[in-house]
């Protein structure tokens, strides 16, 4: 009886939750005002459960979580070209990501999960290639002040 009351608990507290979680959308674009090879927005502040769905707006694109750029213990995530793609996120912590083929053209964007700040400074030391180096420094100094 102690296990079919645990099981009970356990089952609506997960209902609970997922009642709660919400799904955000990334647009994944080719240009947007001034800037190419973007997502829109490069900063996302979310919870623990909620999903993110990139959309493929423009073909060319794909999410890659970057080495080194998740929460310990979080595998590393990638979706195919031109496809949506979606991932919930059950780890606190930054999360950066980048489009593989635009990596090195500035194309990267951060998740924020929790507002848990722990891993910054290993996301900080990532050896960001190209454009992306300029970029990540504002992005990150931007996650640091809280914007």
């Amino acid at each position: 009886m102690k296990n079919i009351t645990l099981y009970i608990i356990t089952f609506t507290l997960f209902l609970i939750t997922s009642a709660f979680a919400e799904t955000y959308e990334v647009q994944m674009l080719n240009k947007l005002e001034k800037d190419r090879n973007v997502f829109n927005p490069s900063i996302l502040h979310i919870k623990s459960g909620d999903t993110v769905k990139w959309i493929s707006v423009d073909k060319g694109h794909n999410i890659a979580f970057t080495k080194k750029g998740v929460p310990e213990g979080v595998e590393l995530y990638k979706s195919k070209i031109n496809t949506d793609a979606e991932y919930t996120f059950n780890t606190s912590g930054i999360y950066a990501y980048n489009c593989t083929p635009h990596y090195g053209l500035g194309m990267i964007a951060f998740v924020v999960v929790d507002d848990d700040l722990s891993n910054f400074d290993q996301v900080a030391k990532i050896k960001y290639p190209g454009k992306s180096k300029k970029l990540a420094k504002e992005l990150l100094e931007q996650i640091k002040n809280g914007s």
